[in-house]
């Protein structure tokens, strides 16, 4: 069945990159797993939190305004049944799998948190660093 963007995710990407956008509304239309966008552009006072918590480990997060003046990430939970799903892990093994695949349509390149060696992050998606330049 194929799903859409809920309201909640529209807003939750304005300020996100139009190619990162793109992504999503593809993976969207593409995935077997429902998603929903928790977060695309965060401020300053807001990541600065997310560090305190313990839920990112810099400063430097591609969620915030870069240089070009969009965010350059988005994090995406699992849905089932309307419910937000933490886990299991192979969830977002399959939204990264759509989420690369929607990505390789348009040519864009896409880090997955998921793929680091250290602070697996499965919800986090992102333009590498200099992407745009």
């Amino acid at each position: 069945m194929p799903f859409k963007l809920s309201l909640i995710s529209r807003k939750n990407l304005e300020g996100v990159h139009p190619d990162l956008v793109l992504i999503v509304e593809r993976a969207i239309h593409l995935t077997a797993v429902n998603f929903r966008v928790i977060c695309g552009v965060r401020s300053i006072t807001d990541q600065r939190k997310m560090v305190q918590a313990g839920a990112s480990q810099t400063m430097n997060s591609r969620h915030l305004v870069q240089e070009d003046g969009w965010g350059h990430a988005v994090d995406l939970v699992a849905l089932e049944n309307g419910a937000v799903r933490w886990v299991p892990w192979s969830l977002y093994e399959s939204i990264a799998a759509t989420m690369k695949a929607a990505a390789k349509e348009f040519d864009v390149p896409i880090e997955w948190g998921g793929d680091w060696k250290t602070f697996k992050d499965g919800v986090h998606f992102q333009l590498p660093r200099g992407y745009g330049e």
